[in-house]
């Protein structure tokens, strides 16, 4: 269940709730007046998802600012048991304002790809598969995956070059610091004596196999779906299983000179993130398909 709240002034609030309420899936809308010479007043709605864009889309051409409607998720339970579910609808908006947020290089991003590819490289190293899934815990890369995908579904395309443009920095964050720790260690002859690229147990990172391409579409649907249902942080890993490693890989056989040893693990990385863009695009375009109403084709502004 989604709770609308449009705070405004004037004439305009007594068409909002008009609109409000014409639109199914839309109960208990109320209206309170600030009780002051402000004139403002709040129209308040509970909304069923599959409501939620044609209600957004209404107050647009009402000219309410954006600024002035906030949609809420709201979990809980009515007497008797009895719980109101969504039946897994997609909010096109809430998906919008969320890819727009995640296609964006901020600073802790960033970071946050930098630690991933310092811990990853370690576990390349020492052929440590512990710390390459803690490497895949930490970094956040399925954001802008996510972000693409939507942006893709959408026809979004400023969206689509921003959220590929920070993926692609965060990956690159990610390989470079692999890469400039691993020629550190060497320089400084910490590397353990029998490392040599292309003979760890994580050599399969550099071969191309239906694995690569299965898993990394599996992960792009499981990507995609936790964002709806903001459950990303604990479907992470399953998405930078196919990213962080290869990175990772790449960038500790370019600090040792062997790149030429890890060129597969580049076509590993390629594979993996096409496939998760087709994996989290095409589950976009089934739900959208599936969809009771025309929500899904939103035309909210792009993010």
């Amino acid at each position: 269940m989604l709770h609308l709240r449009v705070f405004g002034a004037g004439p305009v609030m007594e068409e909002v709730a008009t609109s409000v309420s014409a639109l199914p899936g839309a109960d208990h809308i109320t209206r309170t007046d600030a009780g002051d010479r402000s004139g403002r007043s709040l129209v308040t709605a509970d909304v069923d998802p599959e409501a939620a864009d044609a209600a957004l889309r209404a107050l647009g051409r009402l000219g309410v600012p954006a600024e002035d409607v906030w949609l809420l998720r709201l979990d809980g339970l009515q007497p008797g048991g009895a719980v109101r579910r969504d039946h897994g609808a997609v909010v096109w908006a809430d998906l919008l304002g969320q890819a727009g947020e995640h296609a964006r290089p901020v600073a802790r991003y960033l970071a946050l790809m930098a630690v991933a590819g310092i811990i990853a490289s370690y576990g390349v190293i020492y052929s440590n598969g512990i710390l390459v899934v803690g490497a895949m815990a930490v970094s956040p890369d399925f954001l802008p995956i996510a972000a693409t995908c939507i942006g893709l579904v959408a026809r979004r395309r400023r969206l689509v070059v921003r959220a590929f443009w920070t993926l692609a920095a965060g990956l690159g964050t990610a390989g470079l610091v692999a890469g400039g720790l691993t020629a550190l260690l060497d320089l400084a002859g910490l590397l353990p004596s029998s490392f040599e690229v292309g003979e760890s147990a994580l050599r399969g990172l550099t071969a191309v196999n239906s694995s690569t391409v299965v898993v990394a579409a599996a992960a792009g649907v499981a990507g995609v779906l936790a964002l709806e249902t903001r459950a990303s942080a604990a479907v992470g890993v399953a998405i930078s299983v196919t990213t962080i490693p290869a990175s990772a890989y790449l960038g500790v056989a370019a600090g040792v000179g062997e790149v030429g040893k890890a060129s597969g693990a580049l076509a590993v990385l390629g594979i993996n993130v096409a496939m998760l863009l087709v994996g989290g695009s095409v589950t976009l375009v089934v739900q959208r398909a599936l969809a009771p109403s025309p929500g899904g084709r939103d035309r909210a502004p792009a993010r």
